[in-house]
């Protein structure tokens, strides 16, 4: 069984991050969705709840939107307020010892943008030492992240590209959380 912890901060209007979790929903795995916009919209995080989710699982995975070269205000906050000393880190902090941190984003520029010489100057997985570095100090096993270019409609892609992107990265990560079974 998987935790998706949903950041996305509006799901409705997207079409990339809403397809991979259709995608995910109409698997045959057995998940649990945590959409936070949806759980919090007033940003007040159930620090309990989170716990408890992520205890009744092994594999967690964060799906998100890659805004500003990081995750959306709502995860940042999940992880701030969820992440606490004792539970995730710490001396007594092994509860999410030895579980799967999986990240899946989209990003909405093309991946010819995202080198040193390109309007964001760096590759996208430089953006992701911060990811490697909660695992690591979790204690978590941290998975290679899945992501894919190329989401925004105003750059130029269709509706139907970017969908079929998304279900391929869906089915990446089907693959991935069976192989886990």
């Amino acid at each position: 069984m998987a935790l998706i912890i949903l950041g996305h901060p509006n799901i409705e209007q997207s079409l990339a991050n809403k397809t991979i979790i259709k995608e995910l929903e109409q698997s045959d795995l057995e998940i649990e969705i945590r959409s936070l916009t949806q759980l919090y919209p007033d940003y007040k995080i159930d620090i309990k709840a989170e716990q408890e989710a992520l205890l009744r699982h092994k594999n967690i995975v964060f799906q998100y939107p890659l805004y500003w070269y990081n995750m959306p205000a709502i995860l940042k906050l999940w992880f701030d307020m969820v992440l606490e000393y004792q539970f995730a880190y710490g001396s007594k902090g092994d509860k999410l010892k030895g579980k799967n941190f999986i990240p899946s984003f989209t990003v909405g520029a093309p991946e010819s943008e995202y080198h040193t010489l390109g309007e964001h100057h760096f590759k996208v997985y430089e953006f992701c030492k911060n990811l490697e570095q909660t695992a690591y100090y979790t204690q978590m096993n941290f998975v290679e992240p899945f992501y894919f270019h190329g989401t925004s409609i105003n750059a130029g892609y269709t509706e139907e590209d970017v969908k079929e992107k998304a279900r391929e990265q869906a089915k990446r990560l089907i693959n991935l959380l069976h192989s886990f079974e």
